[in-house]
């Protein structure tokens, strides 16, 4: 007989019987559509489907698989600047329509960089002293200017108890690495490993003492295996292993913050296996690290986090970074489209929350001091001071304020085949099912729940949340 912790490790929770008894439900339902100008826009209550019915979309709250960890953008020094330029209302109602629970999409995540990234206006670091192994010189004063307004306004408006700081590495000081340079690739000097490592630990210290900030969790680097033009690091699978064995799961461990979580890799998919195989294979390294990170450039195969999951059960998978590259790609609908289809793929294969890029930023698509523009939810024209909200701020808003954190991704089947599906258990026992249609024409279909069924239409270059409730 499996025990019930057991089936939760396999990724199957079955439900007693007596559980499975459901009063009838009302349905809320809320539609973003290319055509018809609805933005987050609540429906009338779809029907009680009559008579036979055919293209149902079934919901089976007896089978569960992983728990939602949240949903949240990158706080970038770029994103700051951008909202700096804007009257203080307009720049607190952009974070309030991210992260208020309520009036906004209900962010609960965050993730902001160690040292500066390609998202900030010039190449800086904690500590510019050249040889300080020690780290005496280590110094938040970077940050205070554009980033700390940003990362205090958002836990805030979250709320403490909600917000969650997830912070990466672009690179280290410049006179750490065998290049000399925070951008253009290089490694980490393997005499400094100790004290890079330190570096994170000096990070939480002082956000901690100085700005009563909490860190959530680290990544170990952004793009390890990356050499660009901008803040970048290399490690191969293997030394980002042995990194966090020998220096720095050992130095949080030692400071008293096991508590922090660790995610290795934090890049691409199509990389993701042989990451996961180095870090999470190794026991003497799995024991620090809490999961691992994962980027949607590249490549389509969302069913390597599912291999990465077979493997490595009890390891959680998160979605860290994604963005439409190129600012002449600004404002497109197609790009709220990428992101639904992405994240339904994604959760499909175990992945547990979703950090978006840049929460805000201007005209072009910047500022970025490589000119590797790209978009955003939204977009700041910084010499109008007019706010633009782009079709995927109101796609994201579509999983971000109905799925609560602590939600569980429970099985879905059936629906007709231009649709794409994904639906989820809340904690407050509400059932969320999310719908999209990318076709060029209108969608008729029935959403049911054991015995329940109510007919449903989504319109052409749509999305749509049901959220169940007992009556």
């Amino acid at each position: 007989m499996h025990s019930p912790s057991n089936l939760l490790r396999a990724g199957l929770l079955l439900l007693a019987p007596a559980m499975l008894t459901a009063s009838p439900r009302h349905w809320a339902v809320t539609e973003t559509a290319r055509d018809n100008g609805h933005r987050l826009a609540a429906l009338a209550t779809p029907a009680a489907a009559a008579g036979p019915v055919a293209d149902v979309l079934t919901l089976d709250p007896a089978q569960q698989f992983q728990e939602m960890v949240g949903f949240g953008g990158a706080l970038t020094e770029s994103s700051a600047w951008v909202l700096a330029q804007l009257p203080a209302e307009k720049r607190l109602e952009i974070i309030r329509r991210y992260y208020d629970p309520k009036e906004g999409l209900g962010y609960t995540l965050a993730r902001t960089h160690l040292n500066s990234c390609d998202f900030s206006l010039s190449l800086w670091a904690l500590d510019e002293t050249p040889g300080d192994y020690d780290l005496h010189d280590f110094t938040l004063a970077p940050m205070r200017k554009w980033l700390m307004p940003l990362l205090h306004d958002a836990e805030k408006t979250a709320g403490r108890d909600r917000f969650k700081l997830l912070v990466s590495p672009w690179s280290p000081p410049a006179w750490m690495k065998t290049n000399f340079r925070m951008d253009d690739g290089g490694s980490l000097r393997r005499e400094y490993a100790p004290a890079w490592a330190n570096y994170y630990v000096k990070f939480v210290q002082a956000m901690r003492a100085e700005e009563k900030l909490n860190v959530w969790a680290f990544t170990v680097q952004n793009e390890p295996e990356a050499k660009q033009t901008w803040e970048s690091c290399l490690y191969t699978p293997a030394q980002e292993r042995d990194f966090i064995r020998d220096h720095l799961g050992p130095a949080l461990q030692q400071a008293g913050m096991s508590d922090i979580k660790l995610l290795a890799h934090d890049h691409n998919r199509d990389i993701i296996e042989a990451h996961a195989d180095a870090v999470l294979g190794d026991p003497a390294t799995a024991k620090f690290v809490w999961g691992t990170g994962v980027h949607w450039y590249v490549s389509d195969d969302y069913a390597a986090s599912a291999r990465v999951h077979a493997k490595y059960p009890d390891k959680p998978i998160l979605f860290t970074e994604g963005c439409v590259e190129s600012g002449k790609l600004v404002g497109r609908w197609e790009n709220g489209e990428r992101y639904a289809r992405n994240i339904i793929g994604d959760f499909k294969n175990w992945v547990c929350g979703f950090i978006d890029w840049n929460i805000v930023l201007d005209e072009r698509g910047g500022p970025n001091h490589v000119g590797n523009f790209c978009d955003a939810p939204v977009i700041v024209n910084t010499a109008t001071k007019q706010v633009s909200y782009g079709s995927s701020f109101y796609y994201l808003g579509h999983f971000s304020k109905f799925v609560q954190p602590g939600a569980h991704r429970i099985a879905s089947r059936g629906g007709p085949a231009g649709l794409q599906s994904i639906a989820f258990a809340n904690p407050d026992g509400s059932l969320v099912a999310v719908v999209l249609n990318e076709g060029a024409a209108a969608v008729n279909f029935t959403l049911g729940v054991g015995a329940e069924a109510v007919a449903c239409i989504i319109p052409a270059h749509a999305i749509q949340s049901y959220v169940g409730t007992a009556r």
